[in-house]
């Protein structure tokens, strides 16, 4: 794999992309990552990431930035409590003995920031969407941008994510509406503002089910609590409430009265937060989702493995999937063997991996907003299949 004649490009500059470029730099393989966001700022919006030390966080020791991540992450508590809408605590799951009682934590654009410089300068095209894909003939394929600019590659990545442009060559399935809406909204300094609301949350995460219904809540290493509304029905929740998502008023009455009759301490993740709201439909794909090999084409991250957020560690298997691929391309690069046969290996162990984390986000999905919702997430927790990780 010469790398003069060699050409990969990584499209969208998430987690995965980004980790992904950074191994192969670090084995001497020329790569180039495209962005349609102007900059790190706007690449990652969403809440902080806890990595777990066997994926996300073993993907950044292979791509030497383990002292810079845990330079930046906070230590976060691992506590999760199970309610009812009584707010009756039906289950208390802590770490195990002698496993920390608190993992690392950093934001979504802090690890993709950390990531970006640790790429050579130019490595990240920033503002190119990527519009088209035209195959060349011999696995190359030709990328067409939105500036006009194309280029032509024998490799290509999607870790586009959600609505990726590269999966359509790869496969016909698309993101399905889950049937269930989050509604985020937060509270900061929950120790000295909303101690009852703290004392409710504990040192991790708190899930209070009813059938159809449940409210989420997450405290994060800075003290800040963000709580999650999850709804059953469509994926525009605030529009058939007729309500505007902008108008955090009319939202905070909406879910009120949704919620009606559950228990007030239970209410006041609604009621005393002190931000807006923001409408966040989950989208998943289908399970499982494989595509047939493709010379100059694969996936990773989201683009190749949409999951529901309840116990579907998305950020980790990004890492993991960026890392795994380019180490196998790497290792093509040194033994001058073939890529084409380093994706095949890389997409091999990605499917049954990816598909099992997708099963248990189903079924946590399931659980936590099925009619007898309590008794069956109580289940799942105590097989440790159920663990909630953020939009």
């Amino acid at each position: 794999m010469p790398p003069t004649t060699f050409r990969i490009a990584i499209i969208g500059a998430g987690p995965g992309g980004l980790v992904c470029a950074r191994v192969l730099q670090r084995y001497g393989v020329p790569v180039t990552v495209f962005e349609r966001a102007l900059g790190p700022v706007g690449v990652a919006p969403g809440g902080p990431l806890e990595l777990r030390a066997a994926t996300g966080q073993a993907a950044l020791r292979v791509a030497g930035l383990e002292r810079e991540f845990h330079a930046a992450a906070r230590p976060v508590g691992q506590e999760l409590r199970l309610l009812d809408r009584t707010g009756a605590v039906l289950h208390r799951d802590l770490p195990e003995p002698g496993t920390p009682a608190e993992r690392p934590e950093i934001g979504r654009r802090e690890l993709c920031r950390l990531l970006v410089d640790s790429l050579a300068p130019g490595t990240v095209r920033w503002g190119s969407y990527l519009r088209t894909l035209h195959p060349r003939g011999g696995g190359r394929h030709q990328a067409v941008f939105d500036d006009g600019g194309s280029a032509t590659f024998d490799l290509v990545v999607g870790a586009d994510g959600t609505w990726s442009r590269v999966r359509p060559l790869l496969s016909e399935a698309t993101p399905h509406y889950s049937g269930v809406t989050f509604v985020e909204t937060g509270l900061d300094d929950v120790d000295a503002r909303h101690p009852a609301i703290a004392r409710l949350v504990g040192r991790g995460t708190m899930m209070a089910l009813s059938a159809g219904k449940g409210l989420i809540a997450r405290r994060d290493g800075r003290g800040r609590v963000r709580v999650y509304a999850a709804l059953c029905g469509s994926e525009d929740w605030a529009r058939e409430a007729g309500v505007n998502i902008a108008d955090a008023e009319a939202v905070r009455g909406a879910l009120l009265t949704a919620f009606a009759g559950w228990h007030d301490r239970l209410l006041a993740l609604l009621r005393d937060g002190g931000e807006g709201f923001a409408n966040r439909p989950l989208f998943a794909l289908p399970v499982p989702h494989t595509w047939p090999h493709t010379p100059g084409l694969t996936l990773l991250g989201d683009a190749a493995h949409l999951m529901t957020p309840l116990a579907g560690p998305g950020a980790d298997l990004a890492l993991q999937d960026g890392c795994e691929l380019a180490q196998h391309l790497a290792e093509a690069h040194t033994w001058q063997t073939d890529p084409d046969r380093a994706v095949r290996v890389y997409e091999a162990a990605l499917f049954p991996r990816s598909t099992a984390a997708a099963e248990g986000a189903a079924r946590g999905l399931e659980a936590a907003l099925a009619q007898d919702a309590p008794r069956r997430a109580h289940h799942l927790l105590r097989r440790r299949h159920l663990h909630p990780h953020r939009p």
